[in-house]
């Protein structure tokens, strides 16, 4: 219970620096909250970090990790940042900008619900739910909700947020940084496999073999 308090901080932290990014980028608190859509992406940015809050998962390197994959997360964090401050940016100085309000309303629409995605397989995982890659004390191979068809389904969330966010502040160069983000998604998702496969052998075979790493029907 005690981690509780902690929990809901950091969650609280992370949800207002990343806004925060966002409002400096576009120039301040007046100048953000005067756009609608963007007003609409901030409800939703609160709204998913409060269900995130009840998610569970955790950083545990468990009883095997693969440490070469650490790098990966770094690259996470800066495009991360960068994906928080440039597209607002790049949307008030008029840099490599897409048109169109209803641009926006989809980019909102895409974050919310590839957040929703990214957080999804988390509520499914539990504690089993690590940013590392790891095998954890009990790990047993979940095949249900969304890992029934994709093996990857939260950083199919990942990428879908990261591309509404951008497209929320109409920046081309947010997409763009999406796009450089997966290479690094790629190798997690090699090294999490190789993993998964030394760890339950045939079984996680049997299900790679019928399941589509990331796009259903595509990859």
């Amino acid at each position: 219970m005690r981690e509780r308090p902690a929990r809901a901080l950091s969650v609280l932290a992370g949800m207002l620096a990343y806004l925060g990014l966002a409002v400096t980028g576009w120039g301040g608190f007046h100048a953000y909250f005067s756009h609608p859509p963007l007003v609409a992406l901030a409800i939703v940015l609160a709204g998913v970090s409060a269900v995130a809050f009840f998610a569970g998962g955790n950083l545990s390197r468990g009883e095997t990790e693969d440490r070469s994959n650490r790098w990966v997360l770094i690259v996470f964090i800066g495009v991360g940042l960068l994906l928080g401050y440039l597209p607002a940016y790049t949307d008030r100085e008029e840099f490599w900008t897409l048109d169109g309000d209803t641009l926006r309303w989809i980019g909102v629409a895409l974050f919310g619900l590839g957040t929703l995605l990214r957080i999804w397989p988390v509520f499914v995982l539990g504690n089993r739910f690590s940013g590392l890659v790891a095998i954890q004390r009990g790990h047993t191979l979940v095949t249900t909700g969304p890992f029934r068809f994709v093996r990857n389904p939260s950083y199919l969330g990942l990428i879908i947020a990261s591309a509404g966010w951008a497209l929320a502040f109409r920046s081309a160069v947010g997409v763009l940084l999406t796009v450089v983000m997966l290479p690094a998604l790629v190798a997690r998702m090699h090294s999490e496999e190789r993993l998964l496969g030394a760890h339950f052998g045939a079984k996680y075979e049997a299900y790679r073999a019928r399941t589509w790493r990331l796009l259903p029907w595509i990859y």
